[in-house]
């Protein structure tokens, strides 16, 4: 396009990126998307931007005279401006649960990670209330293995009964297209609650994947483990600071029941009677 210039062998299109008050000129690379393009918008707006809401980029039409949302599929072919809008914060922003809309990720907790993870009897036994509970209040459960032929299936303890999918993988993240696929046909799916091993890998790739599909990541501290302390901790720690919710089984548990009246409660009560074992989080890294 006429309005890119080459910089360092790649084409920049200039845009002008509106938020609140503020308008910044800036350049992307020809080609960019919505993924793109809030990265900018968070490298500009960081310190401005509250990453609990939700927004909504909007392109400026020539032909109408005034911003709207931003097309499908939208590319950067041309010089443009741009907004972040904020929206109205709704009950999932607030970091509310509720089975009607929740699905259960267990990624990757498999026999061969016995050894090297770190508490990884604690997060099985987590693990198992978390598994217990979906059954209970017919929550949709995802699973994964990683490499399943060289790190085998996942532990006996994990009763994976009613599971929606398990399937195996190579890749870090749990968010392959097959997945993205049984996600559109849970009806009113929005909120995933995830746990398992590494969380500074594949807990933390899968997450970044989903908040960037739009949907709210809750994270179970005491079910989510890696071979090393340090690196559980500061995933944890950069994870919240994007916005992810990190929580922990028995909080989980209890959000989804929601009310002491709730026909399931009793039963929900039964598995959280004694503490979740605390899997390392309380001790110095």
């Amino acid at each position: 396009m006429a309005d890119a210039h080459a910089h360092g062998g790649g084409n920049l299109v200039p845009v002008l990126l509106s938020f609140s008050v503020f308008s910044r000129p800036s350049a992307v690379p020809a080609g960019s998307g919505y993924e793109v393009l809030i990265q900018k918008f968070l490298s500009i707006y960081g310190a401005q931007i509250d990453v609990h809401r939700k927004f909504l980029m909007q392109l400026f039409s020539e032909e109408w005279g005034q911003f709207i949302d931003l097309p499908k599929g939208f590319t950067i072919s041309e010089k443009c401006r741009l907004r972040l809008v904020p929206l109205q914060t709704d009950i999932t922003a607030l970091g509310n649960l509720s089975p009607a809309t929740a699905v259960f990720f267990c990624c990757d907790m498999q026999e061969r990670f016995r050894p090297a993870i770190k508490y990884f009897g604690d997060i099985i036994s987590v693990g198992q209330r978390l598994l217990q509970g979906a059954r209970i209040l017919g929550i949709p459960v995802i699973v994964s293995e990683q490499y399943p032929k060289g790190l085998g299936s996942t532990v006996q303890e994990l009763d994976l009964t009613g599971a929606k999918m398990v399937f195996p993988k190579t890749k870090f993240s749990m968010v392959l297209p097959e997945v993205e696929a049984t996600l559109a046909e849970i009806p009113g799916a929005r909120s995933v609650v995830l746990f398992g091993v590494e969380t500074h890998v594949c807990i933390q790739q899968t997450a970044l994947d989903l908040i960037g599909r739009g949907f709210e990541v809750h994270i179970v501290a005491d079910a989510t483990s890696s071979r090393s302390m340090m690196d559980r901790m500061f995933a944890l720690e950069r994870l919240a600071r994007t916005g992810i919710i990190v929580t922990t089984s028995e909080s989980v548990l209890l959000q989804l029941v929601a009310d002491k009246e709730h026909p399931k409660f009793k039963e929900i009560q039964n598995i959280i009677k004694a503490s979740a074992p605390e899997s390392g989080l309380l001790s110095k890294v």
